[in-house]
């Protein structure tokens, strides 16, 4: 067995401090503070459902206390201090990182002769292709809607058309980038007149990059084995990161055993100063958050689950009819434990909170105390989806009455 083993505890508390959801992470918002947050996570992931709040301003409201969605419009298009690209899904990502990801262009490149592809782009692929390269040349940032045919594709990738298909992969494959994000939709300019030059001149090899995302990785998750390296950025395979983490054992990383929520040991790979890390962490805060479904600390629903005993999955697009909780279900983190999650929807129109549907972990009451600090963190909420009131007294009342 390895000579260092973290006990549960300290395991959640260093994954929580790596993922801004510790007590340092507390403070008033202003641009650099989210750009900071922002490089701290690594990424924040992009999502359209707008149920209550969309997960990218989501993520950040739940770590900064006055962050607002104008912050991080301003990274992204203004200051071209974020790019948009893909990690596990769609992100936004620090600009200084840009470099390491020309290796998932270079493979989007070869996916184009794929059938996948060719059916939506027609015979002429690259005609398509060049057509659509040349008009954002010459008239500057465009949108799908700017196009006749964006839409008029049908069966899957949501109908699109051969140049919203053209855009995607001019994207996807480096030649286009997102100058920013007008009501959700993205809108394309040439990749040189969105990422500053020094960035874009950078050219890393495969190597290169392979060390760097696996370094990078370790550092927000704390520990982890090689697969879960690989999947942080989705840059590199889980056989790289098993050959980098072998070929670094022993030099800047040590194997380490980190007991889960079940109190069984699991190996990982962790840095060498880990111990020191340790040292330096402070107990996680225990003011109650409100955590978006897509939030970086449980989108491994595995890991969460060995950590946290916090068996949590997205419903949303599970049937109604078959769902456990509900469409929309926020977990709900209290110190360094999930104690619960609960159902939300924003009424809009009415400018109403409403929760529906309130459930707590096991061997969690609804302490006067804990309802207290739901109840707040419910207002604040509410006030940063710009809604005037909270409905949430049958929720509490059933969950209260254990009829949940």
């Amino acid at each position: 067995m390895a000579e260092i083993t973290l006990t549960n505890r300290q395991a959640r508390h260093l994954f929580l401090d790596g993922h801004g959801l510790s007590d340092r992470s507390l403070g008033r918002a202003t641009a650099d503070r989210v750009l900071e947050t922002v490089r701290a996570l690594g990424f924040v992931q992009l999502d359209s459902i707008n149920t209550v709040e969309r997960a990218h301003h989501m993520i950040l409201y739940s770590r900064l206390t006055g962050y607002r969605r104008s912050h991080l419009d301003r990274l992204h298009g203004k200051d071209a201090a974020l790019f948009e690209h893909w990690t596990h899904d769609a992100s936004l990502i620090p600009v200084e990182y840009f470099p390491h990801w020309r290796h998932r262009f270079d493979e989007a490149r070869e996916r184009l002769e794929k059938p996948v592809w060719r059916a939506r782009l027609g015979d002429d692929a690259h005609a398509v292709i060049r057509a659509v390269h040349d008009r954002v040349a010459r008239e500057g940032p465009l949108m799908a809607r700017d196009f006749d045919d964006a839409h008029k594709g049908e069966g899957a990738w949501w109908g699109w058309g051969p140049s919203k298909t053209a855009l995607e992969y001019l994207w996807r494959a480096g030649a286009l980038a997102i100058a920013r994000r007008e009501r959700f939709e993205k809108v394309y300019d040439l990749t040189e007149r969105v990422i500053p030059d020094e960035h874009r001149s950078r050219e890393p090899s495969r190597a290169e990059t392979v060390d760097w995302a696996c370094r990078e990785a370790l550092a927000r998750l704390g520990f982890a084995t090689h697969g879960e390296l690989a999947a942080f950025w989705d840059l590199v395979s889980p056989e790289e990161a098993r050959a980098w983490a072998e070929a670094e054992n022993g030099r800047d990383i040590v194997e380490i055993a980190v007991e889960g929520a079940d109190g069984r040991l699991r190996k990982a790979w962790a840095f060498n100063e880990i111990e020191g890390r340790l040292d330096d962490l402070a107990p996680p805060s225990k003011t109650l958050r409100l955590v978006s479904p897509f939030d970086p600390a449980i989108r491994d629903r595995r890991r969460a689950e060995r950590l946290f005993g916090f068996d949590y999955r997205i419903e949303v697009f599970v049937p109604a009819n078959k769902r456990t909780y509900g469409y929309y279900v926020l977990p709900i983190l209290e110190g360094d434990r999930f104690v619960g999650r609960i159902d939300l929807k924003a009424h809009r129109g009415d400018g109403v909170l409403e929760a529906r549907g309130l459930w707590l972990e096991p061997r969690m009451r609804l302490t006067p105390s804990r309802e207290t600090g739901l109840r707040r963190a419910l207002d604040r909420l509410a006030r940063f989806a710009e809604l005037e009131e909270v409905r949430a007294d049958e929720a509490f009342g059933r969950c209260r009455r254990g009829e949940a």
